[in-house]
């Protein structure tokens, strides 16, 4: 296990669980919504997004936490190990929402600078 893919639902604790994995096994972790999201909720575009998964998906060892289903194969090439979290929607519901008030105002370690937690009826919906 040097290469870790940790997906599923947003709300299923993948980002905590690797988190928790990376200083367990010594693994740097890499949380996909950090590269992805700019400031004020600005996507990064498709192509630089492609580019900063391969670079880090071409180190030796890494957790990659996230889903992004677009970029996905450019992980399976790498990866050796793959975690998907299956959890029922209810529970991944709920942990969004306590998400929420836990960082109100505030951004997720696991999340780009300047993306204050927030939640709205399209992202529930999604999950």
């Amino acid at each position: 296990m040097k290469r870790i893919i940790v997906i599923g639902c947003s709300g299923s604790g993948k980002s905590t669980f690797s988190r928790q994995l990376g200083e367990k096994i010594g693994s740097k972790v890499y949380h996909l919504d950090a590269y992805y999201w700019n400031p004020d909720w600005k996507a990064t575009d498709p192509e630089t997004f492609d580019s900063i998964v391969t670079g880090l998906t071409a180190e030796d060892e890494w957790i990659i936490d996230g889903n992004y289903s677009r970029t996905l194969d450019l992980r399976l090439k790498r990866s050796d190990t793959v975690i998907l979290f299956d959890f029922p929607r209810s529970i991944c519901l709920y942990r969004a929402l306590k998400r929420r008030f836990q960082y109100h105002g505030r951004t997720r370690p696991d999340m780009g600078e300047g993306c204050p937690e927030k939640i709205d009826f399209a992202f529930l919906r999604w999950i």
